[in-house]
């Protein structure tokens, strides 16, 4: 999202530039996306996600389980039980299938949706802090590294820009 915004005016930019003042200009380097995702707010939000949703993946772990040990029945007793027995246990195995699949994506979309805003959030964050790291250390331009395909390592200021954001939002 943040790339997506920056690239088509950082294009305009460039192309307003002329050699000498483009020259001039001073430049950083940034991973945008792993500066995000390497700050503390991300990891202990990440950890955070873990083990909020533990309990529903093990429930969906444990169904599967169950889903697998009903399948090795129907196997192992097949011509043994008798036609109601079987046609039982083929209904408690799609009973079952369709209770992990109903979990399976309920718990994929509620981790999707809290992800996407903990990360839109960071990102809104970053941006802030990326515009003061400019500041400070006077850059006119601050480039993702997606965005050149090369740069000096010299340039990069990835690691500050984590360093700044956890100091500016430090984790409770």
């Amino acid at each position: 999202m943040f790339r997506k915004s920056l690239l088509p005016a950082l294009s305009v930019w460039a192309l307003a530039m002329t050699p000498a003042a483009f020259a001039q200009a001073k430049v950083g380097i940034i991973n945008t996306q792993r500066a995000i995702l390497e700050t503390a707010e991300i990891k202990k939000a990440s950890n955070d996600m873990q083990a909020k949703f533990k309990p529903r993946q093990d429930q969906l772990e444990k169904l599967q389980r169950e889903i697998g040990d009903l399948q090795t029945q129907l196997e192992s007793s097949a011509g043994k039980l008798s036609a109601a027995g079987q046609a039982d246990l083929e209904a408690q195995g799609q009973r079952k299938q369709r209770e992990a699949q109903r979990i399976s994506e309920e718990l994929q979309a509620d981790v999707e949706r809290e992800r996407n805003e903990i990360l839109q959030r960071a990102q809104t964050r970053m941006i802030e802090v990326l515009k003061k790291l400019a500041d400070e250390k006077g850059l006119d331009i601050l480039v993702d590294t997606q965005a050149v395909p090369f740069f000096k390592v010299a340039l990069e200021v990835t690691d500050e820009a984590i360093k700044a954001y956890d100091k500016a939002y430090p984790v409770k």
